[in-house]
């Protein structure tokens, strides 16, 4: 009885802490790239059960050496909470779950139950940002070896980025298509299947690594079968039944491989570790620390955290300087356009105001400016970085890097600089992230900075500001980085009116 109100009592205080992260991640869950994290809190929950000899053989030993974790994993709490960032409320979570554990039971039976709160951290869905990322090179590294395999197989086969061309047709290689939904469910498996392996430690290892290259083999090798079968039976090949069981397919090979992997180890290198066998370790009477201490400890860390955080409000709205509907259409030179953002992408994008206009020159070369302003920033409610959103949407980001422009009256600003191309299309890109007084070029500082400047200015407001310009076919992309930073110029000056500084 006194073990369930112990556990009533943490549920309802992590429940009032991390509500609103819960609620991201389950919707997370229901993306089809992580539909396999609805299994992973029932995996655990089976492994739990699974150690529980093991558990329940060695002493429980209530401690203070976990106060730390606690502590550190509070600390990702607030990081995520006043820098908007729902990856660190989530990572938070899972640190003060296993300091819980260790805080109530000891080191030692934190070890017997180690894999079940190892396997539950799989649960949390990668942050925006390194999801893009990951999909994008594994789609790049996939459509690589599936073209080669189509070619030595004898087909007429050619990459550009993500878009094959068969000739006949081209086939386009999105983010469905990636490998990355299966990319964790196949670790998963071969994590599982490690625990139940029956073998030294660099076995397990050595089985686990395997799954990665298998699943991008596995996936090229799917996309090499779709291009062929395209030819034969036309777009029913990359969609429906033959998509759908591609993703049978890719876990039947990998269990193909993994099971004769294990054997095969087992063959060239023979011999096992001993088996264990819990060994029931008794205290000596009246031996055992009060679990009550660190009980009320962790309590009151985690009730102050939850009074702090809901009591007190660090993050003040602090609107514009000037609405962004009056941003100028004239600027030295450049006429523009203002266009309008349809309302169901300013739903999404959580944004105060904003303004985007289509300015040209007097030869006209075209520049797109885009200012998103935010009075406060909050979890699910913060900036978005074209680094995330632009690869998505199917450019693909070249010489990305960081360069420096002189602006009038000394100021040097550093601005985020990439060449994005789309089939023929090519476009230079200038973006970086005003925020309180400061210049910031990465979603790294972004989220450092909203926590200081939450905790120190009760000021999280900022702006991401990006231009575009194509480079067109009769000039080279240095005349379109000199034309953007002609722009910059000019345009920085009028748009330090709009937004508040220090």
């Amino acid at each position: 009885m006194k073990t369930l109100l112990v556990i009533a009592g943490y549920a309802l205080l992590l429940g009032g802490l991390y509500f609103d992260s819960l609620a991201y991640m389950v919707r997370r869950w229901q993306a089809p790239d992580y539909n396999y994290c609805f299994l992973m809190p029932l995996v655990a929950v089976y492994l739990f059960w699974a150690s529980r000899e093991a558990f329940r053989a060695r002493p429980a030993r209530p401690t203070f050496a976990a106060l730390p974790l606690l502590l550190v994993g509070l600390g990702f709490y607030w990081l995520g909470e006043l820098g908007g960032e729902f990856m660190s409320l989530n990572i938070s979570l899972w640190l003060v779950i296993v300091a819980l554990v260790w805080l109530h039971y000891g080191w030692q039976r934190l070890r017997a139950v180690w894999f079940a709160l190892f396997m539950l951290a799989f649960a949390i869905p990668l942050p925006n940002f390194l999801h893009q990322k990951v999909s994008w090179h594994l789609k790049l590294i996939s459509t690589r070896i599936g073209v080669l395999l189509m070619q030595l197989l004898g087909m007429s086969a050619y990459r550009e980025g993500n878009v094959i061309d068969l000739g006949f047709t081209q086939l386009q290689v999105v983010d469905a298509c990636s490998g990355l939904r299966y990319l964790f469910p196949i670790i998963i498996l071969s994590l599982l299947l490690a625990w139940s392996y029956r073998a030294y430690w660099w076995k397990k290892l050595l089985l686990v690594l395997s799954s990665i290259p298998l699943i991008v083999v596995s996936n090229s090798i799917r996309i090499a079968v779709t291009g062929l079968l395209y030819e034969h039976i036309g777009p029913a090949a990359a969609e429906g039944f033959f998509h759908d069981f591609a993703g049978w397919f890719m876990f039947m090979v990998a269990l193909a491989v993994l099971l004769p992997e294990m054997w095969l180890l087992n063959r060239i290198f023979p011999g096992r570790p001993p088996r264990e066998v819990p060994v029931k370790v008794k205290s000596a009477a009246g031996s055992r620390p009060s679990p009550w201490p660190v009980f009320l400890v962790a309590v009151f860390c985690l009730a102050a955290t939850l009074a702090f955080s809901h009591g007190i409000e660090f993050r003040e709205k602090v609107p514009a300087r000037r609405a962004f509907a009056t941003f100028p259409e004239t600027i030295d030179g450049w006429r523009g356009r203002r266009q309008v953002m349809e309302q169901q992408f300013i739903d999404a994008l959580d944004l105060s105001d904003y303004t985007i206009v289509d300015y040209q020159n007097d030869r006209g070369r075209a520049v797109n400016f885009y200012v998103a302003y935010y009075e406060s920033q909050r979890k699910g409610e913060s900036i978005h970085s074209p680094a995330t959103c632009l690869p998505s949407s199917g450019w693909n980001f070249e010489q990305a890097g960081e360069i420096a422009v002189q602006i009038p009256g000394g100021r040097r600003l550093r601005v985020r600089r990439a060449l994005m191309s789309k089939g023929d299309m090519r476009q230079v890109v200038y973006y970086w992230f005003p925020q309180r007084g400061r210049d910031l070029t990465n979603a790294y500082q972004l989220k450092f900075y909203a926590f200081w400047d939450a905790l120190t200015k009760h000021r999280t407001d900022g702006a991401l500001v990006r231009l575009i310009t194509p480079v067109y076919a009769d000039e080279t992309v240095a005349a379109a980085d000199r034309r953007l930073q002609e722009f910059l110029r000019q345009v920085v000056p009028v748009l330090d009116t709009y937004l508040p500084g220090k």
